[in-house]
């Protein structure tokens, strides 16, 4: 059995949390708790926007606090972000995610992240086996 609590891990485990001036995520889960997937807690700044495509990677996302939007690039449809709403990128998906208030999210992400891992230009993360090079 697993079990972190996220207070100890944002004061004791700084290697679980990844950050830049626009998000952090704090990572629960990772690829070497061996689950199969990773599990983050993601703050996402207000007036913040991104633009990602996880082309390596799955990840289904639900908003615990805030108010946003998500832009699917292919299709221009654009969906409110809120408490309660879950979006799961299952075609990996290029968007663009607008943070209108601070956005809280719980993100799981297959294949799962190994938390070295830094968004490259194109808003993908390398795959795993190319981060062991």
């Amino acid at each position: 059995m697993i079990v972190r609590d996220f207070n100890k891990i944002t004061k004791e485990d700084r290697d679980r949390v990844v950050s830049n001036e626009q998000w952090t995520s704090v990572r629960m889960l990772l690829a070497q708790d061996g689950m199969g997937f990773s599990f983050h807690i993601t703050f996402l700044e207000a007036g913040s926007e991104h633009t990602f495509e996880y082309k390596n990677h799955f990840e289904s996302v639900y908003c615990m606090e805030g108010k946003g939007s998500i832009t699917d690039i292919a299709t221009g449809e654009t969906h409110e972000i809120k408490p309660g709403v879950m979006y799961a990128l299952d075609k990996h998906d290029r968007h663009i995610l607008r943070a209108e208030e601070q956005l809280v999210m719980a993100c799981c992400f297959n294949p799962p992240v190994t938390g070295t891992e830094v968004h490259r230009e194109d808003g993908s993360y390398a795959p795993a086996e190319a981060l062991a090079d």
